[in-house]
């Protein structure tokens, strides 16, 4: 599983001209997923983004949590996380999971994500054309693989 964390002072998914979810200041979290992701890697993904500290403290040091500063979330389901692009000029995504696999570890992860969190999670539409949003406060942006925890 990868994701892709931006920390943002606001973000929005718009789907067919409709805002489907909006927030200030928090997370965008772009997750994509493959087939071999398990209950194993939504556990300590959630865990490791509820608790990454990249939000400023008094002394403008990044020390904070998204959950220490009561922050709010987006999740937005990206295959394209997992291109492969090695090869000539147009990626493979190959490695990226088919909806029926993808679908209920993409629920999964986010009911997790709120459980991390202690509150409600806002998200885009599983495989919808979605116009995304963001202003990246920093800019920060963090990249993570389950497959390597380092």
């Amino acid at each position: 599983m990868k994701a892709v964390i931006q920390r943002v002072s606001s973000a929005s998914v718009t789907i067919d001209s409709k805002i489907v979810a909006d927030i200030q200041k928090g997370l965008l979290v772009l997750v994509g997923i493959e087939d071999a992701d398990n209950q194993e890697d939504i556990n300590w993904l959630c865990q490791k983004i509820a608790n990454l500290r990249i939000f400023g403290d008094e002394n403008e040091v990044m020390n904070l949590s998204i959950k220490e500063i009561d922050g709010d979330v987006i999740v937005v389901s990206q295959f394209t996380l997992h291109a492969l692009t090695k090869k000539g000029n147009r990626p493979s995504y190959i490695k990226a999971s088919k909806p029926e696999i993808a679908i209920p570890i993409y629920e999964n992860f986010v009911q997790q994500l709120e459980i991390e969190l202690g509150k409600k999670v806002q998200t885009g539409i599983f495989g919808a054309d979605m116009k995304v949003s963001l202003l990246n406060d920093g800019p920060v942006t963090i990249v993570i693989n389950s497959k390597n925890k380092e």
